[in-house]
């Protein structure tokens, strides 16, 4: 039987750290073993991150998302890529985090280093099928997500 989990700024401090070694410039830290129904989670994020937009289509697939530390752009685009909305997620602010339905295209920008994002879904995991993709956004590691990493930034350059 696992004993209590915490997240503290022990576990930030280690997730920030790991994050900056990270070629993705992100860490996980789970909280579940992979065949339990909900699955929960800290993430260390670094500003390079890339978290090109998805959606999730499967029916159980809603995913709560809320920042503990730092800060978040969070990004809801329709089905042809154009932004619908866009809001700062920020640890200690008026709003902290988010609830997504399934089928929501959705992307977040790192706007603060070392931030930490504490995610739940159900399980099991499912890797981003067909479909759930943004067709109109690049795909990690592709050379055009510098440049459209920069448009999701500049997005919230007024907001900030």
């Amino acid at each position: 039987m696992r004993g209590p989990a915490f997240l503290d700024q022990t576990l930030f401090a280690d997730l920030a750290a790991k994050a900056t070694q990270n070629p993705r410039q992100r860490q996980h830290h789970n909280f579940h073993a992979m065949e339990e129904p909900c699955h929960r989670m800290a993430i260390g994020l670094q500003p390079d991150t890339y978290i090109p937009p998805h959606r999730h289509l499967s029916a159980d697939k809603a995913e709560a998302l809320l920042v503990v530390k730092g800060r978040l752009g969070l990004l809801i685009f329709d089905q042809d890529g154009a932004v619908q909305a866009t809001r700062i997620l920020a640890a200690g602010s008026d709003c902290v985090g988010v609830d997504l339905p399934p089928g929501i295209f959705h992307a977040l920008v790192v706007l603060e280093a070392d931030s930490i994002l504490f995610e739940c879904k159900a399980g099991p995991y499912l890797p981003i099928g067909e479909g759930e993709h943004a067709s109109w956004a690049p795909q990690e590691g592709s050379p055009e997500v510098a440049d459209y990493q920069r448009w999701m930034r500049a997005q919230f350059d007024a907001i900030d």
